[in-house]
């Protein structure tokens, strides 16, 4: 009989950095047999409220702010800049054009299952967003925005840990939950954090166990078994509550809301099973799901091609989530982010390259939505960054600081969740 009026304690839970668990792919053994066991025999964590969930998207690559929000008042200007990139002005006839947001911007026909969420003014937009670091790095642009410390290697904690960290009441195992193979950088830290790709086949595991046991010679299983019982003694049943729990959600059986259906790819079923977690209210607070293909240097296309495919993917898997939830749409907020934006000039094999500043969307119920907010420079060239790229007009911080505290309610100085940082925080939800 699973006691559900059990207590957890927060810190107790994955203790040393924390657990994750992980998908091996098919036909993987699902850990060693002691882990069944306590597994099984674990009991169940108490009830919870209904929390407050902050859901990050990482489109990594760096995707072309200027395709997915092209500015329709430069249209001219940029046709020049992008011959084979840019679309038409939304008011322009034909399939070939943007869809026209009627605030001087247009969308990407690709994103349009977003237009009737912005429409109902809970999808905002932030233009001209990205890191103040002049990187053009991938790893490195990616790694300071996680971290949230740009130009600042070797920081340990990413800043959604941090944000968990200020939350200030107890947690579930299932606090922040990362949809990815591995725990992202975003999620490094002291606070504990899950990640899983697919929540019906997972295993448990130590960061870095498998490392260590083979630099000692032994086996994976031999390390387990070895360590088993320090590995109970200090999690105790705890550890396995996370287990336990995701045996109870009937995780084989969920069926979206009707007429609901994601995209058969890595973001929709990911946004599936987040969007699962909430409905089974295990306390989920902070996820991240990732995607990728962004990195649109050669053949970007426009009405179709790389970019096209990606920004389709995206924005069916945010709206079919979005739909999923229903009643519990309130809850959430949704935000993306990317490590940097692509040039404003195009190359010669019909893509970008790596620039600067981006945009990202935001979504929810409390959003001041159907505006593009931040500041939009123009595509003069005397305004880009460097001669070539948009300029980081707003930065990612003052967008992340203002959710955190709107939404999760995060109360601390923002120099804690972002160390160094005393800028401006840009204001996207609606008070009260």
């Amino acid at each position: 009989m699973i006691d559900r009026d059990r207590r957890l304690d927060r810190r107790a839970f994955f203790k040393a950095g924390g657990l994750s668990l992980l998908y091996f792919g098919a036909g993987s053994v699902l850990g060693p047999p002691f882990l069944a066991r306590a597994a099984m025999a674990a009991p169940g964590p108490s009830g919870s409220r209904r929390r407050k969930v902050l859901v990050a998207i990482f489109q990594r690559g760096a995707m072309d702010g200027l395709a997915a929000v092209p500015p329709l008042t430069e249209e001219a200007l940029l046709r020049r800049l992008r011959p084979r990139l840019a679309m038409a002005g939304g008011r322009a006839a034909g399939e070939d054009r943007a869809l026209d947001l009627g605030c001087g911007f247009g969308l990407h026909p690709a994103l349009a299952p977003l237009e009737a969420l912005w429409k109902e003014s809970r999808l905002a937009i932030v233009h001209q967003v990205g890191s103040p670091d002049p990187t053009r790095s991938h790893f490195d642009a990616q790694d300071y925005m996680e971290t949230g410390t740009p130009g600042r290697k070797g920081t340990a904690s990413g800043w959604l840990n941090r944000v968990c960290g200020e939350l200030g009441h107890e947690a579930t195992p299932f606090r922040a939950v990362a949809m990815t193979s591995a725990l992202p950088r975003s999620f490094y830290g002291d606070e504990p954090a899950v990640a899983v790709a697919r929540l019906e086949d997972f295993a448990l595991r130590l960061p870095g166990a498998e490392r260590a046991a083979r630099a000692a010679g032994a086996g994976f299983e031999a390390l387990y078994e070895r360590t088993s019982q320090e590995l109970l003694r200090e999690t105790g049943a705890d550890t396995f509550d996370a287990v336990e729990m995701l045996s109870e959600l009937e995780l084989r059986s969920y069926r979206p809301a009707a007429g609901v259906e994601y995209p058969r790819g890595p973001l929709g079923t990911a946004l599936t099973q987040i969007a699962q977690l909430v409905k089974a209210d295990v306390g989920l607070e902070v996820a991240f799901a990732e995607t990728g293909g962004w990195d649109t240097h050669v053949q970007q296309g426009a009405l179709t091609g790389g970019f096209s495919r990606r920004a389709d993917d995206l924005a069916r898997s945010i709206a079919a989530f979005w739909r999923d939830l229903g009643p519990h749409q309130d809850q959430v907020l949704l935000t993306t982010m990317t490590e940097f934006g692509r040039t404003v000039r195009e190359n010669g094999s019909g893509g970008t390259d790596h620039g600067h500043g981006s945009c990202l969307f935001v979504l929810g119920d409390q959003v001041d939505g159907g505006k593009v907010h931040g500041s939009f420079a123009g595509l003069d060239p005397d305004l880009l960054y460097e001669g070539r790229d948009l300029p980081v007009t707003t930065d990612f911080r003052s967008v992340f600081t203002g959710l955190a505290a709107g939404h999760l309610g995060v109360s601390a100085a923002p120099e804690t969740v972002f160390p160094g940082w005393q800028g401006t925080v840009l204001p996207l939800l609606r008070r009260g």
